[in-house]
């Protein structure tokens, strides 16, 4: 891994990669650069059959700041249709998260400003220090919210904290967002990555072709009512009933070990 990299990509040896967001002297903002190399970071994940967890976290004090600044100030007299596509193409490049089959983590170490935000939001599970800001200052900066916000905080933290943050402007601390429901869990600082690699670990020790279709299951927010959870439900167990891993599974627990999943 490159130090002077905007993006760095470890790959663990157990199917898990982590994602840093490497230019802490910008807090991490999402410039374009950054935004380039998350794409093909993504593409490069998407194609893995091996990757079994995604861990995003941000280098030095941040997570990240969300947009530049000083971009938005430069496209105040930009074309409707330009600024139109070119926004379009932000949001869908960083929301590719949101396209993995396998589960992901956000270790949010510092302030998720924004957009940084809704990245966070986009991931499956998120684990944050306790003294992190998290906020969505969207109309506070004179505008709209963007990269899926008003999809995306209803979807985790339901709608009345929602309102609150993209209408009052409020921020919450880490621990506050805990008591929320809109992290998974608020940790000292200095543990955040090792919580959240911790969690990793657990999800990549699962059977793979499980987890990629219970991930499926609560995509969106789940089912929108019970039938529907039983007809997928009705087909995807009987999918992973056929896999040696179901085996592998049921004998591990006889035998009273861990189980050695290889995704068959």
């Amino acid at each position: 891994m490159a130090e002077d990299r905007v993006l760095l990509v470890e790959r663990r040896p157990n199917g898990v990669a982590v994602l840093t967001l490497n230019d802490p002297s910008r807090r991490n903002a999402m410039s374009d650069a950054m935004t380039a190399a998350w794409k093909d970071a993504l593409t490069g994940l998407r194609a893995d059959t091996e990757l079994r967890c995604v861990v995003v976290t941000g280098a030095g004090t941040a997570f990240t700041s969300g947009g530049e600044l000083s971009w938005l100030a430069d496209t105040n007299a930009a074309a409707l249709p330009e600024l139109r596509a070119r926004m379009t193409e932000f949001y869908r490049t960083w929301l590719m998260i949101r396209d993995l089959e396998v589960p992901t983590i956000a270790a949010v170490n510092g302030h998720a400003v924004g957009a940084g935000l809704c990245l966070a939001l986009a991931c499956d599970l998120r684990y944050a220090a306790a003294e992190a800001k998290l906020l969505a200052p969207f109309t506070a900066l004179g505008l709209h919210p963007g990269m899926a916000a008003t999809w995306l905080l209803p979807e985790v933290a339901g709608l009345p904290l929602a309102r609150e943050m993209l209408l009052t402007g409020r921020v919450l601390t880490g621990a506050e967002a805990e008591t929320k429901g809109l992290v998974n869990r608020a940790v000292p600082g200095e543990s955040v990555l090792a919580e959240s690699l911790a969690v990793a670990d657990r999800v990549a020790a699962q059977a793979p072709i499980a987890t990629r279709l219970t991930k499926t299951a609560l995509a969106g927010g789940g089912h929108p009512d019970m039938a529907t959870a039983l007809r997928w439900e009705a087909l995807a167990q009987p999918v992973t009933m056929t896999t040696a891993d179901m085996l592998e599974g049921l004998t591990a627990q006889r035998e009273k070990r861990p189980p050695k999943f290889t995704g068959r």
